[in-house]
């Protein structure tokens, strides 16, 4: 059996974890792979300023540091920001798969520009950090929004027949008037519209999650994985103080919660 391991960006309950194992609906995947989704210990409940990216890559690398050992083939980081992915690669030497550059490198292969889907404003900061880092600056034709909160534990849900033809308003845009020859889902939280956006737009959609999956059955087919001289090991690993703050931070939550 191949395991996989999905670290789910927020601490969700079973339904929101449930909503989110939904995306291995959208690929074929091979008959004897687990996928486990795992949500993190503790972290942001949003998801917008540098505050929050700082904690999401502490959750991340935290719930998946240990992947190896616990015997998992391969992680996908279910979250476009790729949030924790260097650092889990620097502890594991199994693929370790984020959706964020994985899914603007592969919008390439199929377009020469592409452009993001993102949910509303407060969120075009981190996508535009992103594309600035990865150097897509010249490929990326531009990010829009189309103006919906997101909801991270029902996700689009019970929205389709308002949210997903707006989603096509706003993505016929990027592709009229910024020259976009690629969409690409800016969150995998939009799951639910990829099917519907792949038959109701006239350029190739990529849904980052479902792409995770099949990115990391060809690295395991293939027997790639990252490299040490980019992704060096640790000298002196300090995980359990790692784990240590992250139950420390739940258990505060909790006790706020009352």
């Amino acid at each position: 059996m191949t395991r996989i391991l999905v670290i789910v960006p927020f601490a969700l309950d079973a339904e929101g974890v449930r909503n989110r194992e939904a995306q291995s609906r959208y690929v074929p995947l091979p008959a004897d792979w687990d996928l486990t989704y795992r949500p993190v210990t503790c972290g942001p409940t949003s998801f917008m300023s540098p505050h929050d990216w700082g904690l999401m890559d502490l959750a991340i690398f935290e719930a998946g540091c240990n992947a190896e050992a616990e015997g998992f083939d391969a992680v996908c980081i279910d979250t476009m920001s790729d949030s924790g992915m260097v650092m889990l690669r620097s502890v594991l030497s199994i693929p370790v798969i984020g959706a964020g550059k994985a899914s603007m490198l592969y919008a390439l292969t199929l377009g020469g520009k592409f452009s993001v889907l993102a949910q509303w404003e407060p969120a075009l900061p981190r996508y535009r950090k992103a594309i600035r880092e990865y150097g897509f600056d010249r490929q990326c034709a531009s990010v829009r929004s189309f103006d919906q909160p997101p909801d991270f534990s029902n996700l689009l849900g019970g929205k389709e027949d308002k949210v997903f033809p707006r989603m096509r308003d706003v993505a016929m845009r990027c592709i009229e008037e910024d020259g976009a020859e690629v969409i690409c889902l800016g969150s995998t939280t939009m799951h639910q519209a990829g099917e519907y956006l792949a038959a109701n737009l006239p350029v190739p959609v990529v849904n980052p999650g479902p792409l995770t999956y099949k990115l990391v059955e060809t690295f395991l087919a293939l027997g790639l994985r990252h490299g040490r001289d980019v992704y060096p090991a640790p000298v002196e690993p300090r995980l359990d103080m790692l784990h240590a703050m992250m139950k420390a931070g739940a258990a505060a939550e909790n006790a706020a919660k009352g």
